[in-house]
């Protein structure tokens, strides 16, 4: 706990200035809140011995510092909710920035094992909590310390029997409190797993809702919404209900101060042993010093939840990208596109089957070659490794003779192209989209890169041709039309080596023969690998692998394959 609250110091900074203005304003105005009582008290005690004119001059100076003091007090509370605010929430987005920079970091391996809707939940709700608890709890904690000493001191200087009858019960009301705290900070920790859990139901049904609507299956994604939706209004009663208990309970803790302070201050009056200035000065202070208990209190819960959230924060930042640039790794450039797998094996993390065993494999610089198996033959998988979306389990891969693990991903990743068959188009423009192939991009550039895909012809169809919005995930165009952006974006790219993951195997058969086309266009002279599902598609691949359990189980052209009557030649029939 010492290390991370020493992380979380860490944060203050690049804001020290902001943070120790804020403190002195903190105090300042826990000062002047202690000072307003007394000034009652010099009225109501002195002012009756003046005569009427030296009496005015004074109520009229002490009025005119009072409405200073509280001038300054506003001023003070103003920089505490405004600039301090605003320190926590450029906190919270460097902490925001930080952690969303790891996670783009981090492999698809972490990602298979993860839930979008919380690790969204990790960057919103959490560190928001955490902002506040390093904006409010030192300033809470300053604020509520001074005012508390500063009360009980001029309390038990007032009068110190009536100091001890308003302390008598601050005993009981901590232990209360903090029962009470401890039973909310358990209802909240709840609570915060729930959100997590309806933020990924909800990410995950909106994200499929085209699914869940061609399945006419509405009524089945409520009822399951309805299950999380009420374990949620649970966990929500049971913190309400203690978050009820301790707020009542404090002001009647607060109420019964203050009865005990009249009933003993009343038998103290009528014993001569206090008098009125005193008694209106002591009943003022009550409040000054009930609150900073109440705030002492509540940072607990404040400080719990925040704290909570920084472990998780923490917690992701700690996870090491399993594949991580070497410190003297190189630059790829001047790719020709030789691919030589040598060896290589592969599993996942969670399972002890090998996806694949013992791959040799020698892809020429320009080769055009496709893989066919059986679905989960390992055919996206071994693609995925020459980029190194997973890191090869034995053995390695070559690309000009260089060992991809000795070179910037970023340099391997710029050299590679993929079509994939799920695209992903983000929310915003045509142009937009393209230009992610090649940020920077021109207009000419991006333009010649859609008229190389046959995209073109439909974009200026489109409302605002190159400026039109094409929606989340390009759900306002066809798949067919989806496809060619995205190939238009690899144009835009131009990488030496393609990878075409099953580009065409979802699209009707007009679409199909326009994106075919479109691909060999992008194919000539490069390195290509294509995993192929309707295997009409690759008859004129140069070579064709022929993924098994045991591997490569054939190699050859169409005509060599379908000549052996093998593995090939049965998928191709049945295919037919």
């Amino acid at each position: 706990m010492k290390q991370n609250l020493k992380k979380m110091a860490g944060y203050y900074k690049p804001y020290i200035g902001i943070f120790l203005s804020d403190m002195f304003f903190a105090f300042l105005a826990s000062v002047i809140a202690l000072i307003i009582p007394l000034l009652v008290r010099y009225i109501t005690q002195n002012l009756q011995s003046f005569d009427p004119e030296t009496a005015s001059v004074k109520l009229a100076t002490i009025g005119a510092v009072m409405v200073a003091l509280v001038l300054i007090q506003f001023g003070a509370k103003y920089y505490i909710a405004y600039v301090g605010h605003m320190m926590g929430a450029r906190m919270e987005y460097n902490m925001r920035a930080e952690i969303f920079a790891h996670y783009q970091k981090l492999s698809f391996s972490f990602y298979d094992e993860q839930k979008v809707g919380q690790l969204m939940t990790r960057i919103t709700n959490d560190l928001f909590e955490i902002s506040e608890l390093l904006h409010h709890g030192p300033e809470n904690i300053a604020l509520s310390l001074i005012k508390l000493i500063g009360a009980f001191v001029i309390l038990f200087h007032i009068n110190h029997y009536l100091t001890i009858a308003a302390f008598a019960l601050v005993p009981i009301m901590l232990v209360y409190a903090l029962y009470m705290n401890g039973k909310m900070k358990q209802a909240f920790r709840k609570n915060r797993e729930k959100v997590a859990l309806i933020n990924t139901q909800i990410e995950d049904n909106l994200s499929g809702i085209r699914v869940v609507k061609s399945f006419a299956n509405e009524a089945i994604e409520e009822e399951k919404f309805k299950v999380g939706n009420d374990a949620f209004i649970e966990a929500k009663r049971s913190s309400y209900f203690y978050m009820g208990m301790f707020h009542s309970g404090m002001n009647a803790f607060t109420l019964l101060v203050q009865v005990a302070v009249v009933i003993c201050g009343g038998i103290l009056m009528t014993k001569g042993k206090v008098d009125v200035p005193d008694f209106i000065a002591f009943l003022l202070y009550i409040n000054v010093f009930t609150e900073p208990i109440q705030t002492l209190i509540d940072f607990t819960e404040q400080f719990q939840n925040g704290y909570t959230g920084f472990e998780r924060f923490l917690e992701i930042l700690a996870v090491e990208p399993d594949i991580q640039d070497k410190e003297d790794a190189q630059v790829l450039s001047d790719v020709k596109g030789h691919i030589e797998f040598q060896d290589v094996s592969f599993k996942y993390k969670d399972t002890a089957h090998r996806v694949l065993r013992h791959i040799d494999l020698d892809v020429p610089a320009g080769a055009y070659m496709a893989l066919v198996g059986s679905s989960g033959g390992g055919k996206t998988t071994l693609c995925s490794l020459i980029p190194r979306f997973y890191e090869v389990t034995k053995g390695r891969i070559l690309i000009d003779g260089k060992d991809i693990r000795d070179v910037t991903m970023k340099s391997l990743r710029d050299n590679i192209g993929i079509v994939q068959q799920d695209v992903y188009l983000f929310a915003g423009t045509v142009m937009e989209n393209i230009s992610y192939g090649r940020p920077g991009a021109t207009k000419e550039e991006i333009i010649e890169a859609a008229k190389a895909a046959n995209a073109h012809d439909f974009i200026m169809e489109l409302p605002k041709g190159y400026d039109t919005d094409i929606g989340q995930r390009g759900i306002k165009l066809s798949g067919g039309q989806k496809q060619r952006l995205s190939i238009a974006r690899v144009f835009l790219k131009n990488p030496p080596i393609l990878i075409f993951d099953e580009a065409t195997s979802a699209l009707d058969n007009e679409s199909e023969s326009i994106v075919q086309e479109s691909l060999e266009k992008l194919a000539r002279s490069r390195t290509t690998l294509v995993i192929a599902h309707r295997l009409s598609t690759i008859r004129n691949a140069q070579k064709i692998l022929v993924l098994g359990e045991n591997g490569i189980e054939e190699t050859g052209t169409h005509d060599e394959l379908m000549a052996k009557g093998g593995i090939y030649a049965g998928l191709y029939q049945w295919a037919k």
